[in-house]
């Protein structure tokens, strides 16, 4: 069908505008001639989707804004193969795992660099605006980029945001701000600035603040009766402000210096449970961090990328309770990390290159809580990668060497870690004519034991092996268009996998306290489809259609005779997915969205009183942009939780119910 419609439409089409280029060309003695201004292309192409040889989902600014979405979890929950954790309400944490494996295994990477969490490993991605947010994007396994640092390699994917660079092509600065507010005392408030210093530098600055009571309604069953109640500490406010200097030297050459600053402080609502209604716990955020990324081509061959970062990350626990001493408890920790990468890049001909990374990095932690030993950890990763690619045949290989040594104030600390951790992925399109491909992925990896696993007080094991990851993925993709039908747009993707982790390191009962052992191994199959197609309506009227969907048996294969051995794993659904529709026009743009989670189960033991029930969430967004001279005007509203229903995504832990926000956005 396509060979056809190229053949009648576009072969006459091309051949009608180079006759019409030769007949002007006859007339020019006659005619005066003008120069078009010169037209340059400045935005990378991002990745396609079904192109890549490994799992790779994308949403964009425009996406962003035509859904109501305002946090980083929302956009993530809409990603296929995700476990979200949600301890609830507008400041509660949230955690990202992919695929089974632990919230550990997930890298988070922001403009390229990655975040980190040396002492529990995990990074709540609550403390992310989208304000200033270009696009996300979820890699599952190991993807085509090889012009990365090595800590990119060292994780089963990664979850990678990049914010928006200024554009001043016809201005030296823009400004924009917007308000918004919604139920439960939410309010935030947000600012960007843009300044052309000059014809090679740029400057942006962005910041918001943000607050909400959180005293949120929400239903309890005990027994046979139901109580209504109202969620309490639940309070946040946070503030964020991030500045960025670009540098273009030249085409081949660039700089990007990032300043960033985040204090957050809010209350833990505490879970629900038997008429509990202590509240009292507190915990304050502060986390600074300056990274700097520069990347040179030399030439059609060498590049070079570099990356540095320091970071500081301050955290305080409070609890206040007459049983203490003082009244209170107080905890203080405090994490740094010196990091440095370098990664080259050797293309000798079109379709080949090779990448050589080379990351250090070190990571202290200091503590209050009894028994700290004050660890530092030194960190050397190399990966070494190749990557082959024509118009049918798309391949990466890489190989990846860790090796980690610690020390401490007093005694011994654990043993150094060394390990090679290989990947193969590939991607081959099947006809020539269509973007039908099949594609397979292999990826061997590792995380290592955090600080809290190997030395938090009593209960780590200095002993630790670090956890074993592997995965497969085989999948088929399709892409293009159908004009008949008038779809301008659509693409299908189709993955099953199957995930192997040994020595899973889990919380175990000794004599007398619990104690980290290398004990757990989790199988995990599953299946992944995405769908996502636009129709034209009328020449000014489209509809956005996408959908996902997840199925996923990650179950527990330690001991056969354990009570919990074929288990599903805590807080893992069998089936999931979600569903958005808009309708795109001038006068006003609709998006309804539906997000569906399947039964699972709070605790290791497959039984009714662990069982958490199914639900299905949705929600609706209105935008309307208004063009008032040089100055844009975007109005949004949505109603979140349409259907008012009462759910648990960590159990005892209640999600707000039907809610409302509104907002105004001006850009100058």
């Amino acid at each position: 069908m396509h060979v056809l419609f190229i053949r009648r439409v576009f072969f006459p089409f091309w051949v009608a505008c180079i006759l019409t280029v030769n007949l002007y060309a006859q007339q020019t003695d006659s005619l005066s001639l003008r120069q078009l201004s010169e037209v340059e292309v400045v935005e990378k192409l991002r990745p396609v989707v079904t192109r890549e040889a490994a799992p790779i989902q994308i949403m964009e600014r425009v996406q962003i804004d035509r859904m109501g979405i305002h946090e980083l979890s929302e956009v993530v929950k809409r990603f296929s193969g995700v476990t979200l954790k949600d301890y609830g309400g507008i400041g509660g944490l949230k955690t990202v795992a992919i695929r089974g494996f632990g919230t550990q295994h997930t890298a988070v990477s922001y403009d390229g660099v990655t975040i980190t969490d040396a002492q529990s490993g995990q990074i709540d991605i609550s403390r992310f605006s989208l304000d200033n947010i270009q696009s996300v994007s979820l890699v599952i396994g190991q993807g085509d980029e090889i012009f990365q640092s090595a800590r990119l390699f060292a994780s089963v994917g990664s979850l990678n945001m990049k914010t928006a660079a200024p554009l001043l092509k016809k201005s030296l600065f823009h400004i924009a701000g917007q308000v918004k507010s919604g139920s439960f005392g939410w309010v935030n408030t947000a600012v960007r600035y843009e300044q052309k210093l000059s014809s090679r530098y740029a400057l942006t600055v962005d910041g918001d603040w943000q607050r909400a009571d959180g005293q949120y309604p929400y239903t309890v069953e005990y027994g046979d009766s139901t109580a209504y109640e109202k969620r309490k500490n639940s309070d946040v406010r946070t503030y964020r402000m991030e500045t960025n200097l670009y540098a273009n030297w030249d085409k081949q050459s660039n700089l990007q210096l990032k300043g960033y600053y985040f204090d957050s402080n809010r209350g833990l609502p505490g879970s629900v449970v038997l008429y509990n209604d202590y509240q009292k716990e507190r915990l304050q955020n502060r986390n600074a961090f300056g990274q700097a990324v520069y990347t040179k081509k030399w030439d059609q061959q060498f590049s070079l990328k570099g990356q540095a970062k320091i970071d500081y990350a301050w955290t305080r626990y409070q609890d206040f309770h007459s049983a203490y001493e003082d009244g209170q408890q107080t905890d203080i920790y405090k994490q740094k990390e010196y990091y440095l990468s370098a990664t080259g890049l050797y293309q000798p001909v079109t379709s080949l290159s090779f990448s050589l990374a080379q990351d250090f990095f070190v990571n202290t932690l200091d503590a209050t809580t009894p028994r700290c030993v004050f660890p530092t950890r030194y960190t050397s990763l190399t990966a070494v990668a190749a990557h082959y690619q024509t118009s049918r045949l798309s391949t990466t290989a890489s190989l990846l060497n860790t090796f980690i040594t610690e020390e401490f104030k007093e005694g011994e600390p654990a043993a150094d870690r060394k390990r090679l951790s290989p990947s193969l992925s590939i991607s081959y399109r099947i006809l020539r004519e269509q973007n039908l491909r099949i594609r397979f992925s292999y990826k061997d990896i590792f995380r290592t034991p955090t600080f809290n696993d190997l030395y938090y007080d009593r209960m780590g094991n200095r002993n630790l092996e670090p956890e074993k990851a592997t995965q497969y993925n085989a999948g088929i993709t399709w892409s293009g268009t159908i004009p008949f039908l008038a779809i301008d747009y659509l693409s299908i993707t189709a993955d099953g996998y199957y995930n192997e982790v040994k020595n899973k390191i889990v919380a175990i009962p000794t004599m007398f306290i619990w104690k980290m052992m290398n004990v757990g191994k989790v199988n995990v199959t599953g299946a992944d489809i995405n769908l996502s197609s636009r129709f034209r309506i009328s020449p000014v009227v489209f509809l956005q259609a996408d959908a996902s969907y997840s199925w996923q048996e990650a179950v527990d294969r330690t001991e056969k005779d354990s009570k919990i051995y074929g288990h599903q794993i805590p807080y893992t659904p069998v089936h999931s997915g979600n569903v958005s529709v808009s309708i795109e026009n001038p006068l006003l743009n609709i998006t309804w969205g539906l997000t569906a989670v399947g039964e699972r189960y709070s605790l290791a033991q497959n039984i009714e009183v662990n069982r958490m029930d199914k639900y299905i969430e949705q929600q609706i967004a209105v935008n309307r942009s208004f063009q008032l001279k040089k100055v844009t005007l975007r109005l949004q509203a949505e109603v979140l939780n349409l259907g008012n229903i009462t759910y648990d995504v960590i159990r005892y832990y209640p999600m707000p119910g039907r809610s409302f926000r509104a907002g105004i956005k001006v850009f100058y």
